[in-house]
């Protein structure tokens, strides 16, 4: 695999260590002949350090060879979104609680001279598309963790109705509703009782979220499935579609949500020899 030559490295600041680690991150990559380029955003951070910055996420990815991030997982899910269609490779640093998405811990950064040699391998994951139709205009969206409907912010119970592949199937009165991707089993949808699902298999796990029902498991879907799902309250309370916990849209009852697998995929660097389910056991055994 051939070095990499241009890392672009976007840090959370809001995160305590990010700054602190950012410089470490920057010292140790240029002392393995990377160049390190940034957003116009945190210039004035880094202003000393002699990097170019660019205005916008696109551009600045566009101009790297791959993408680093410091920060918790919503940070490098955020870069993510901007990577997939560039078709860049992501490694995230833990600057988070638990960082099950982030390829690295804080303390591991003399990993990084491994990766500037181009010695590593990638792994993708499958993505979901979000197609929210309202009736007059269809919206679609693109997620790497999940796709959540909820309830507002009264304690109301929601009623949820989901087809598979245009027959009806179930319907809830629940909370709410988690839809994930394999990355995103061991998110919110592992909180409300999901199944853990290696991250790079290729499937849909459906989960109702506290459901006034005997039977309210979770299901996993095949990858080639469409699940069409609307959403209602009895009263004028909100109902919400949440995209990977960043994203929020009002939905109203006439509205139609689809949910498939998505064409872009994410790929990940990794670094560790380390298996999935070990990480697993070893965040919950170091956070818990």
């Amino acid at each position: 695999m051939d070095s990499l030559k241009t890392i672009a490295l976007i840090p959370n600041l809001t995160k305590k260590g990010a700054y602190a680690c950012s410089l470490s991150t920057i010292g140790i990559l240029r002392e393995c002949g990377a160049e390190v380029i940034m957003s116009r955003s945190v210039r004035s951070k880094y202003k000393d350090l002699n990097i170019d910055f660019y205005d916008d996420t696109d551009s600045l990815i566009e101009h790297s060879d791959m993408v680093l991030t410091i920060g918790g997982d919503g940070t490098i899910i955020h870069a993510a979104r901007h990577a997939c269609p560039l078709k860049k490779p992501l490694l995230g640093i833990n600057m988070g609680r638990l960082g099950f998405v982030a390829g690295l811990e804080a303390d591991e950064l003399y990993m990084l001279r491994r990766l500037v040699k181009g010695d590593y391998t990638t792994e993708k994951r499958m993505m979901l598309r979000i197609e929210h139709d309202n009736g007059e205009k269809k919206h679609e969206y693109y997620s790497i963790n999940d796709a959540v409907i909820s309830r507002g912010s009264l304690s109301r119970l929601i009623d949820i109705d989901v087809s598979l592949d245009r027959d009806y199937i179930c319907h809830y009165r629940s909370d709410g509703l988690i839809l994930s991707t394999p990355t995103g089993s061991s998110a919110y949808s592992l909180a409300a009782g999901g199944p853990v699902v290696e991250p790079t298999m290729k499937c849909i796990v459906m989960t109702p979220i506290c459901p006034h029902s005997l039977f309210g498991r979770s299901v996993v879907f095949s990858h080639h499935s469409e699940l069409v799902v609307t959403a209602s309250c009895d009263d004028d309370t909100e109902v919400f579609l949440t995209i990977d916990g960043a994203k929020t849209i009002i939905v109203k009852k006439s509205d139609k949500i689809s949910v498939t697998s998505s064409e872009l995929a994410a790929e990940f660097i990794v670094l560790k020899d380390k298996s999935f389910y070990r990480v697993l056991n070893d965040k919950f055994a170091e956070k818990g």
